[in-house]
């Protein structure tokens, strides 16, 4: 179960939410033909005789994707089956030209396994059933013809793995967290580039709702949502929809449902299948999967660093907490900027401060990923430099900082005397400031040494004024209380 504190009620009821993910695996050719995959080409223009079912075609495995499927299992601490079998699974639909899908039924390639992530501080947990291999289906094209479809076979045969959870999250926020850490994990060891909006990572959310303690409701599966923002939307509605359904007194039917972003509804599709619907059987064409643990103990030795190791790392290397070195890992590039800037200030912990702070708020307000920002981790470390020595005040280092973004100069230390930012140094000198001060200011003066420690901030302000906000504010609170002491 996920681990979680008890369950949000809506309405009375509680959320209970699985994921189906197809991801497509970044081979070059299809799943068992030579064709190549990609996106955007003519129709059928990358389609093969295996891909088009031709008489005689047969079906080859790509040794790519079971490389990528043994990655996955591996990043999720799941059980890589030794043997598996390929299925068929059968349906009847236009963009199916052999009238069924080979995929996996009852022994997959990856067993079990654990996704994990932080939500609101909270760590939680999102059991896996499984991840299994298949291929892609075609595409039906209605927008361009009157009266009649096209039918586009270039998808068919794309490897994808098929990557199923327990009904564990407990609400759609939790969902769209688990989405989002599962798409962190995919692209971050490589097996999928992870582009939503060309379908190279689609998600299904089964979706039910029941009172506390019941048994669980039936299941609406709300299909092919390819952004977090449209995952969000479609499951509150559904949600919301199933409760007033029941409130209404109506059963709630199984069944596939599709999300329209213009209406922000959804709306049912068929009727839900079940896996005896399909008369799943093993593939007559294909012999079992077979994967040495040689074969799997060299991935794992190849495999990069995952994130939840990295996170591990910069807890134990940089004293991180929990939080800080999960965002920190939300991406490679992100990960690698943070430990050049730790690298280059010796300042873990403001490095990270900077990075999750003002870079990423930079970099959201621009739509830019990590990789084009206008600060470089190397500036961003002296900057961090002149903040933990004393050189700058934080306020005046976001000046600094807001310079380096815009590209009005490229060296800190410049652009600090540039604009006359550094804070004084001489200690003789902020003390003649500080005496002018509490001599100008008596009663502030005799209220500090009545107990009141609103006085005192009144003069450190005035200090800071004085010194043209230069001064060290440590310094001043430090040199205030001796002199008043």
């Amino acid at each position: 179960m996920s681990k979680t504190t008890p369950s949000l009620l809506v309405q009375g009821y509680e959320v209970v939410i699985g994921f189906e993910t197809h991801t497509q695996l970044t081979t070059r050719s299809k799943l068992f033909s030579r064709a190549p995959t990609g996106f955007g080409a003519e129709p059928n223009t990358l389609a093969s005789a295996v891909d088009f079912a031709l008489p005689g075609a047969l079906p080859v495995m790509n040794k790519g994707a079971v490389q990528r499927a043994i990655e996955f299992g591996l990043a999720v601490n799941a059980h890589i089956a030794e043997q598996s079998v390929f299925a068929r699974k059968n349906y009847f639909y236009p963009d199916l030209p052999k009238g069924y899908q080979i995929s996996q039924f009852e022994i997959p390639v990856v067993q079990g396994g654990m996704v994990e992530f932080f939500l609101d501080g909270e760590k939680k947990s999102v059991r896996l059933v499984r991840a299994h291999l298949e291929e892609d289906a075609g595409k039906s094209l209605h927008e361009d013809f009157i009266g009649q479809s096209g039918i586009d076979l270039n998808r068919a045969g794309t490897p994808l793995l098929e990557i199923v959870t327990e009904p564990d999250m407990r609400s759609t926020a939790e969902a769209v967290a688990y989405a989002k850490e599962l798409h962190k994990i995919v692209t971050w060891i490589g097996i999928c580039d992870g582009n939503m909006q060309e379908g190279s990572f689609r998600c299904d959310a089964n979706v039910s709702v029941r009172k506390p303690g019941a048994e669980l409701g039936t299941r609406r599966e709300v299909k092919n949502l390819n952004s977090f923002k449209f995952m969000q939307q479609a499951m509150d509605y559904e949600v919301r929809w199933q409760i007033e359904q029941i409130e209404d007194g109506h059963a709630i039917q199984q069944a596939t449902v599709l999300f329209d972003p213009d209406t922000g509804e959804t709306r049912s599709m068929r009727s839900k299948e079940d896996a005896a619907d399909y008369r799943y059987f093993p593939d007559p064409d294909l012999p079992p999967l077979v994967i040495s643990r040689a074969w799997v103990e060299k991935t794992r030795s190849e495999m990069s660093e995952l994130p939840r190791v990295m996170a591990a790392r910069f807890m134990a290397d940089y004293g991180l907490g929990d939080y800080d070195a999960g965002q920190l890992t939300q991406s490679k590039a992100t990960a690698a900027y943070f430990e050049a800037v730790a690298h280059a200030s010796k300042q873990a912990k403001l490095a990270s401060n900077w990075v999750m702070g003002e870079v990423s708020r930079r970099l959201n307000a621009e739509e830019k990923l990590i990789e084009a920002s206008s600060v470089s981790a190397s500036q961003l470390g002296a900057l961090v430099n002149r903040i933990a020595d004393g050189t700058i005040s934080n306020s005046a280092a976001r000046l600094v900082f807001d310079a380096l973004w815009t590209g009005a100069g490229q060296d800190v230390d410049t652009l600090i005397d540039a604009k006359g930012l550094r804070q004084m140094s001489d200690t003789g000198e902020l003390e003649k400031i500080i005496d002018d001060v509490l001599a100008a200011n008596v009663k502030n003066v005799e209220e500090v040494r009545a107990g009141n420690s609103k006085a005192f901030n009144a003069l450190v302000g005035q200090a800071m004024k004085a010194t043209k906000g230069k001064a060290n504010p440590a310094q001043v609170n430090e040199l205030l209380k001796k002199k008043l002491a």
